[in-house]
C-alpha cells in the first residue's frame, strides 16, 4: 500500500486518507488545511442576482397561464416596474442593484435602459449566448473590474472570452495555440514553479508532448522578510528564443507570493530585447488578494494572455466563471500572420465555415470557435446566467468605493497565516507580496531549525513526506497537502488559508508540532 500512496497525486491521496479517517469516532475535530476552496462566500452580489432573477421571472409570466411564460421582451413600464420593485426591497442585495441602477451607469457600457432589458434576457437563459465570445451588456462591467482590481489605468484596450473558470480558459489556451500551430509538439515551453500542480501535468500529455523548461523560484530575502522569487539567472533562461512560450501563475500557488518589481523589470528586458516573440500565459487568480499587484498583462500587455477565475475571491467555486483577456494588439495574431503558407491554407479549411476570410479571424475568436471544436461555434459561449453573475460580482467590486470587502477578505487571509507561522514559529512573508491564501511549510527548513540537523537526516533517510502527511492524518487528524507535485521541494506542503475556520489555524500549527515533538522524543530517547 505503501507504494501505492507515493504513486498518488496529492489530491487522490488526500481523498484516500480522508475517506479512512473522516468517520473514526474521536474526540479531535478532523481539519483539512489541503483544500483549497474558500470558506467565505459574498453574499450582497449573490443576494441582487436572485432578486434580479425574482424581477425577470414576474416579465415572463402571462396571467392566463402562469405555467407558461414568454421570453423577456421590452414591455412598456418595465423601466417604471424595475424601479418600483428594487425600491420596496430592503435588504443588501436590493441596494446593489439600487446603487447600480443611480450610480453606476458608468460602469455599464451602454444606457441603463438597455442593460437592464438585456440583463434580464440573460437571467432567463431563453437565448444562446450571443455574442458567443462575450455578452454585450456583461463586457463592459467585466473589463471595467479587471481594470480595478488587476490592471491599472495606463492597461492597453483589451478583448475577454468568458469561460468556465481558470481551468477552463487554461485549457482553451493550450489547446487553441496547438491548433493554430503556435505551439508544435517537442516545442520548448517553459514553467515558472512552484505552480498549481495539474499545470505541471498539461504541458505533458501525449498530445501536447512540449520539451519543459522549469523556471524555478527561491526562497530570499528582501527588506529583511523573506519571499519566493525567482533569482535573475532564472529568468535569464527566458532569453533563449528557442523556448515559445512560459506559464505562470502570479501570485503563486503554493507559495503565494508575487512577483516582485525587479523580476518584473527584468522579464520586460527579456521581452524587448532577446525574445520578443516569447507568449506568456499568466493566471492572476489570486492577485485580488493583494492591496496593490502588478500583473504581467499591465508590464507586458502585448505577449501576456491572462487567465482570471472569480472562484477563490467571491467563494464562488461552483459557479466556474473566469475570463481569458488579451490585448487588442497581440503576439498571438502576430505569429498567425506569420505562419507559413501551408499552415494557413490548414487554418483556412479548419476555419472557413465561419467566415468567408479566416484568415482575419483573431487568436481570441479562435478560441471560442476551438472550444466547441469550431463546427459548433454558433452553440459557444459561457452561459447567460453564470456572465449576469461575473456582472454582478464585478459591479459590486467597483461600487465598493471603500474596498470594504476587499479589506475584510484580506484580513481573513492575513490573520490565518499569522495564527500558523506564530504557531510553528515561522516568520511571516513580506506582506506586500504575500497573499496569505496558502502557506507552504518546508520540513526540510523547519526540523533542523526547530529540532537539529542530525534529526533532519534521520528523518529524511527513513521517512517520506508521505509517511508524514499519512501519520498527520491517523494521529492528527490533520490533512495537509505534498507540494512536491506543485514543483517545490519534496520536503513542503501546502497549507490553504482559505478553507478553515481562523482558529483551526493556531491548532494546525500546534498539531504539526505536537506529532514531530513525539518522533522527536522518541528518537532521541532509542
Amino acid at each position: 500500500m505503501k507504494q501505492n500512496l507515493e504513486s498518488l497525486s496529492p489530491f487522490e491521496l488526500n481523498l484516500y486518507l480522508e475517506s479512512r479517517m473522516v468517520h473514526q469516532e474521536t474526540n479531535k475535530e478532523w481539519l483539512n488545511a489541503g483544500r483549497g476552496n474558500p470558506n467565505w462566500t459574498a453574499p450582497i452580489p449573490r443576494a441582487a442576482y436572485f432578486l434580479l432573477g425574482e424581477f425577470a421571472t414576474t416579465e415572463t409570466m402571462r396571467k392566463e397561464k402562469e405555467s407558461i411564460g414568454t421570453m423577456i421582451k421590452a414591455k412598456a413600464g418595465q423601466t417604471e416596474r424595475f424601479e418600483e420593485f428594487i425600491n420596496e426591497k430592503d435588504s443588501p442585495g436590493a441596494q446593489l442593484l439600487q446603487d447600480i441602477w443611480y450610480n453606476g451607469s458608468h460602469l455599464l457600457g451602454m444606457s441603463k435602459e438597455t442593460w437592464l432589458k438585456q440583463m434580464l434576457d440573460y437571467s432567463i437563459g431563453d437565448n444562446y449566448p450571443y455574442p458567443e465570445r462575450v455578452l454585450t451588456a456583461c463586457e463592459q462591467p467585466i473589463k471595467q473590474y479587471l481594470h480595478h482590481e488587476l490592471f491599472d489605468s495606463n492597461t492597453v484596450p483589451f478583448d475577454i472570452f468568458a469561460v468556465e473558470g481558470g481551468t477552463a480558459g487554461i485549457v482553451y489556451t493550450f489547446k487553441s495555440l496547438v491548433y493554430n500551430h503556435l505551439l508544435e509538439q517537442r516545442d520548448k515551453i517553459a514553467l515558472m514553479v512552484p505552480t498549481f500542480a495539474p499545470y505541471m501535468e498539461i504541458p505533458e500529455l501525449p498530445e501536447y508532448g512540449f520539451d519543459v523548461e522549469y523556471i524555478r523560484a527561491e526562497l530570499m530575502e528582501i527588506d529583511g522578510q523573506r519571499s519566493y522569487q525567482f533569482p535573475v539567472s532564472e529568468l535569464d533562461r527566458l532569453r533563449n528564443q528557442e523556448i515559445k512560450a512560459v506559464f505562470v501563475v502570479n501570485p503563486s500557488n503554493p507559495t503565494a507570493n508575487a512577483i516582485y518589481g525587479d523580476s518584473i523589470e527584468q522579464l520586460k528586458d527579456i521581452v524587448k530585447n532577446d525574445n520578443p516573440d516569447l507568449m506568456i500565459l499568466s493566471d492572476d487568480v489570486y492577485g485580488t488578494f493583494l492591496k496593490e499587484f502588478t500583473s504581467l498583462f499591465t508590464a507586458i500587455p502585448y505577449n501576456t494572455a491572462c487567465i482570471y477565475s472569480y472562484s477563490k475571491y467571491f467563494g464562488a467555486t461552483g459557479w466556474r466563471i473566469g475570463t481569458i483577456a488579451l490585448a487588442k494588439e497581440n503576439i498571438f495574431d502576430k505569429r498567425l500572420r506569420e505562419l507559413p503558407e501551408a499552415k494557413k491554407e490548414a487554418l483556412d479549411e479548419r476555419y472557413g465555415t465561419l467566415t468567408s476570410s479566416p484568415r482575419d479571424i483573431p487568436f481570441i475568436d479562435r478560441l471560442v470557435a476551438d472550444s466547441r471544436s469550431v463546427a459548433l461555434n454558433h452553440a459557444a459561449g459561457l452561459s447567460a446566467p453564470q456572465q449576469v453573475m461575473m456582472t454582478l460580482f464585478s459591479l459590486y467590486a467597483l461600487l465598493d468605493t471603500e474596498d470594504e470587502y476587499k479589506k475584510e477578505v484580506m484580513e481573513i487571509c492575513q490573520t490565518r497565516g499569522k495564527l500558523l507561522y506564530d504557531s510553528l514559529e515561522m516568520s511571516i512573508p513580506y506582506k506586500s507580496l504575500n497573499t496569505a491564501y496558502y502557506c507552504e511549510i518546508d520540513f526540510d527548513w523547519w526540523m533542523e531549525k526547530r529540532y537539529s540537523l542530525a534529526f533532519k537526516s534521520f528523518v529524511e533517510e527513513t521517512w517520506t513526506m508521505t509517511d508524514i502527511v499519512t501519520k498527520l492524518a491517523e494521529e492528527e487528524r490533520l490533512m495537509l497537502l505534498k507540494a512536491e507535485a506543485f514543483g517545490s521541494s519534496k520536503w513542503t506542503v501546502r497549507v490553504s488559508l482559505a478553507n478553515l475556520e481562523t482558529k483551526a489555524y493556531k491548532e494546525i500549527g500546534e498539531r504539526v508540532s505536537s506529532m514531530m515533538d513525539r518522533v522527536y522524543t522518541d528518537w532521541k530517547n532509542n
